[in-house]
């Protein structure tokens, strides 16, 4: 159905099928590289039309002076990435060779930048070829990673706020609670006023999805086929997980595990190692009830992540927890991260992203609600605001915003990940947590799974792909026989003239 000269990210994450030759419509005489997706399957008659985008480079001081890395509008969604002016495209596209593609290139839709000036634009020649003025694998991996803090932020603001986050976690062990929650309460007027990612949800990735599906639906003149996110016709995901903070909190683990026994829920529950003793009985209880046992960190004192050299220094204690307590799954305390750091603790998987949060010590968010891949691991996003944000820090009196967002998030074919402590979870936390699984329970078409089966779902289904066969499209690879086959149209992008 299509033909490129260069692996396209987006059809590889959403597993559309393409073929890669590599030296087709790869156009050197470009002063920076071009990429080129060819249509092959257009069935309304009209000439093949192509999709073609500005190649990444591998390293920032690599890209050319021209390609500025910022935020960027398009439409209704905001993006960060390296993106040509529109000033320097017209002599891009006149050097990409003759008779190759059409004539009549043009502007088709604007891009702002983030003081609302136009500043490149999507191209499109007269036989509907298009042409973007940035890499769609490069605007996945900014959000993805969190990517758009370094091109909105200085160096100076981000080391500021790291070593605010460390002085905190040095001092909060001397705090008293109630002063923590009074520090906390009043730094969200600070918080609040963050514009991106929007709380509670943060749609531009996903729109961007939506928008890009159309633009290659409309290019090949039918739907375009891809895997569904979910296996055996499920249309969303539940994932319910506990961190345990604290001796007390091992100790009322009941609190939220009870209901979710009497209504026939499995969940997981990270502990930390070195902070108190995490009894053999109650590890045992949980994996004879279904549930996953995971690590939460080494000591929760938000260090594991502070530095390669000090990670070096603990991953070995990390790991022999790890294998001691047969956990696949890692989630960092204060949900610390960093990406290029996250696949050195050899986990499965990781739960330590929000899709949207500005109230957490280390604010931001991956602006995802679909697990993702950061080199060999699979990224959990979790995608319900923290117990600890909705009650103790924003002092919410019941589940509303929780069911709110659970529901959005079904609408949109979504994971619903739900991150709870047993620390807090007396009174309002607990009563709120029934609603929410009361609210979801027989739901025929959400599809109730531990991390570790979400991780496990998301590399078979990576593995897997789409062969057309006389009687329509087959499924390959370990996913066959639970995936579905699921197809994207036009309808999402509608290029304005």
């Amino acid at each position: 159905m299509f033909e490129s000269c260069h692996p396209f990210s987006f059809f590889d994450y959403f597993r559309v099928p393409y073929s890669v030759r590599p030296g087709a419509g790869h156009h050197r005489s470009a002063p920076f590289p071009v990429h080129q997706l060819r249509s092959t399957a257009d069935q309304s008659g009209r000439p093949p039309r192509s999709l073609l985008w500005l190649g990444s480079q591998e390293t920032p001081a690599a890209w050319p002076a021209i390609c500025r890395l910022g935020r960027y509008r398009l439409r209704d969604f905001t993006f960060s990435a390296h993106v040509v002016p529109g000033t320097a495209v017209p002599g891009v596209l006149s050097q990409l060779g003759p008779g190759q593609l059409g004539r009549g290139w043009h502007p088709a839709e604007q891009i702002f930048d983030d003081d609302g000036h136009p500043r490149a634009a999507i191209w499109q020649d007269d036989d509907g070829s298009v042409f973007l003025p940035f890499d769609p694998g490069e605007l996945m991996l900014q959000f993805w990673s969190e990517g758009y803090e370094r091109s909105d932020r200085s160096a100076l603001t981000l080391n500021g706020r790291d070593l605010l986050l460390r002085g905190y976690y040095l001092m909060r062990p001397a705090l008293p609670r109630a002063l923590q929650l009074r520090l906390r309460r009043a730094y969200t007027h600070v918080q609040a006023r963050s514009t991106f990612p929007s709380w509670p949800v943060e749609d531009s990735l996903h729109i961007f999805y939506a928008w890009l599906f159309g633009l290659v639906a409309e290019l090949a003149g039918q739907p375009v086929p891809f895997l569904d996110p979910w296996p055996d016709g499920r249309s969303w995901a539940l994932v319910l997980t506990h961190d345990v903070e604290t001796d007390a909190g091992c100790r009322d683990i009941d609190l939220l595990r009870g209901p979710e026994r009497e209504l026939g829920y499995r969940s997981s529950w990270n502990f930390v190692p070195l902070r108190y003793q995490v009894p053999d009985d109650t590890l045992h209880a949980l994996r004879q009830e279904g549930c996953e046992v995971g690590v939460h960190g080494l000591r929760h004192d938000g260090r594991d992540l502070g530095s390669r050299r000090l990670l070096a220094k603990r991953l070995p204690m990390i790991r022999e927890y790890a294998d001691r307590w047969q956990a696949v799954g890692f989630r960092s305390p204060a949900t610390q991260r960093q990406w290029e750091m996250m696949p050195r603790l050899g986990f499965e998987y990781d739960s330590s992203y929000t899709d949207t949060d500005p109230y957490e010590p280390q604010p931001g968010g991956c602006c995802s609600y679909l697990p993702y891949f950061n080199g060999s691991l699979v990224e959990l996003p979790i995608t319900l605001p923290q117990d600890h944000t909705v009650f103790s820090i924003l002092q919410h009196r019941d589940a509303d915003l929780w069911l709110r967002k659970a529901r959005l998030l079904r609408e949109r074919n979504a994971m619903v990940l739900v991150l709870t402590h047993p620390d807090y979870a007396r009174d309002r936390v607990a009563d709120a947590y029934r609603s929410l699984l009361e609210a979801f329970h027989g739901d025929s078409t959400v599809w109730h799974a531990l991390p570790m089966q979400v991780a496990a779902w998301w590399r078979e289904r990576a593995s897997s792909g789409l062969r057309q066969a006389d009687d329509g499209w087959q499924i390959e690879g370990p996913a066959s026989a639970r995936a579905r086959v699921r197809f994207a149209t036009a309808d999402d992008y509608h290029p304005v003239p």
